[in-house]
């Protein structure tokens, strides 16, 4: 071998350091996420965690190791466990110990409910450190894909078809039955074609309950809008003399429309636009301060649009005010604005900053910088909001939205690379959306301490 290379040795006795704490960086992240873990208050899940017939794992040890994983684009229980074997970082993090892909996926799956706890604590952490105060949050929702496909669904329309198809055949193969009693060797095996189609029109008729009640709970929700709407309008034309601007809005049909489906891997998941088109997910919502990047809330929801999430999220925010403060304003787009949602948030004593319509791009100097008449000091609530966001202030705070929400949800997407959860159900989908926000604020906190 020439001799200007250096000498490859694998068979070195130490091919590492002897020591853990020589295997990484002093400012790794792997170090950073070992030491916010040992800062948590783990009590109520060690309290719950016991081993069997051996000694377990810490919670400590198991919790470090999902946190850096998320962190790190690795999600896969699988590869978290073979991680342990490959990398130096996860090693680290493990203490050189390799917990079984069971192991973890069992704990995730158990202990979700007890990560909402710590994501409060890893926020009064950051808050303790000095890299975040909770001021202006930004409100987004993105569409993550669900742990189902769209093509094991069953919609209402061909639901019926396929029940009156069934019953068909049923009919058919009793007659069959009747005909094989004088046959010696029948061509079916009669009781078995009736059992599978017995039991497919089962499944359909236990599909067709759960899409009937989704129906009934959209009817009633959009019953109350129109009937919301009606009264806004009514009051509008009482209050300028003047008949309301617009059509008249449509009441709602009642029952299921052919297109309504149930999804058969996960029911719980919902058909969804997205930019890639329609597809089975659940409605990720993050609420982040503008000025740290950090998110203060986050949850899941079935609905397809943003305009029902501003109440949970003001709801969420408000159970750790005692714990991180009150946002001083809320910022959202278009696709959150409604009458009701700008008075939810002056109820809730946070400031609204809804856009009342999609902003137009590279508008003219003057436009941008533009004040608008000042605002009638009788306004309402809604009046005030649009004058405020009209406002060179306004404007300017506004404009912050997209460099913050939106950049934290396209660097979880493309960056860690999670586009799909794991687990199916919508609370396990809560628990793992909380856990991967989790992994966020850890980078966003690693990164800001420099």
């Amino acid at each position: 071998m020439s001799g200007k290379f250096q000498t490859i040795n694998r068979d070195t006795p130490y091919l590492l350091p002897p020591s853990l704490q020589e295997w990484l960086p002093e400012k790794h992240l792997a170090r950073f996420v070992v030491d916010i873990v040992e800062r948590l208050d783990l009590s109520e899940v060690d309290g719950r965690y016991g081993g069997g017939g051996k000694q377990p794992y810490h919670p400590a040890l198991l919790l470090a190791l999902l946190f850096y994983g998320y962190a790190t684009g690795v999600f896969s229980s699988r590869k978290l466990e073979q991680a342990t074997y490959d990398s130096v970082a996860f090693r680290f993090i493990t203490a050189d110990a390799h917990p079984d892909h069971d192991t973890i996926a069992s704990f995730r799956k158990r202990f979700l409910k007890e990560l909402e706890g710590l994501f409060v604590q890893m926020l009064v952490v950051a808050k303790l450190m000095g890299l975040f105060k909770l001021g202006n949050v930004s409100l987004d929702g993105t569409k993550i894909k669900a742990n189902a496909s769209k093509h094991k669904a069953l919609s209402w329309g061909y639901a019926n078809k396929l029940e009156e198809q069934l019953r068909r055949e049923v009919q058919a193969l009793l007659r069959q039955a009747e005909q094989a009693d004088a046959e010696d060797e029948p061509e079916l095996d009669i009781p078995d074609e009736l059992t599978r189609r017995e039991d497919r029109l089962a499944a359909i008729a236990k599909a067709k309950e759960e899409i009937e009640r989704r129906a009934r709970e959209r009817f009633d929700a959009e019953q109350a809008e129109y009937e919301e709407t009606l009264k806004r309008r009514e009051e509008q034309a009482a209050k300028t003399g003047q008949k309301a601007r617009g059509r008249s809005p449509k009441p709602p049909s009642a029952g299921p429309r052919d297109k309504d489906q149930v999804n058969f891997t996960d029911e719980e998941s919902r058909i969804m636009p997205s930019s890639e088109g329609f597809v089975q997910a659940y409605n990720a919502q993050a609420a982040v301060d503008i000025d740290s990047h950090l998110v203060v809330e986050n949850h899941i929801s079935q609905q397809p649009n943003d305009k029902q999430e501003i109440e949970p999220a003001l709801e969420r925010l408000n159970e750790v005010e005692s714990s991180l403060g009150k946002p001083e304003g809320l910022l959202a787009d278009a696709g959150y604005f409604s009458a009701d949602n700008v008075q939810h948030c002056e109820a809730a004593q946070i400031t609204p900053y809804i856009s009342d319509s999609r902003q137009r791009h590279n508008l003219p100097l003057e436009e941008q910088f533009k004040s608008p008449p000042p605002c009638p000091e009788d306004a309402d609530a809604l009046t005030a909001m649009q004058h405020r966001l009209r406002t060179p202030a306004g404007k300017a705070l506004y404009a912050k939205r997209k460099s913050t929400v939106e950049t934290v949800f396209g660097i979880i997407k493309d960056v860690l690379g999670f586009r799909r959860f794991h687990l199916r159900g919508l609370d396990a989908a809560q628990g793992e959306w909380n856990l991967v926000c989790m992994a966020w604020n850890l980078k966003r906190m690693y990164a800001l301490a420099g």
